[in-house]
């Protein structure tokens, strides 16, 4: 299946300067079995009506179950939760 995770940061956050950190982060989830691959695309627009990131995760849905009780997820939201205006998760397969 295919995990799609797309955020709309606030203005006051520059994920930018943190794009190296949360790559990091999200890369740790090829270490849980079935996880196969973490791609993340950073927008290239400035309009307003767009998202900022997209996460995309090729998984089992057995392991996207492990990703969601994970300490990677745990910490995605707790370091950058505060700074999501608005977000939207899409499975497919």
């Amino acid at each position: 299946m295919v995990h799609y995770i797309i955020v709309k940061f606030s203005d006051e956050f520059n994920y930018l300067e943190s794009i190296k950190e949360i790559i990091d982060l999200f890369n740790e989830a090829l270490k849980i079995d079935g996880v196969h691959k973490v791609n993340i695309y950073t927008s290239n627009s400035k309009l307003d009506n767009r998202h900022d990131l997209m996460i995309k995760m090729e998984l089992t849905s057995e392991a996207l179950k492990e990703f969601d009780n994970s300490w990677i997820h745990k910490k995605w939201k707790i370091e950058y939760g505060k700074y999501i205006e608005n977000k939207t998760i899409f499975d497919c397969q």
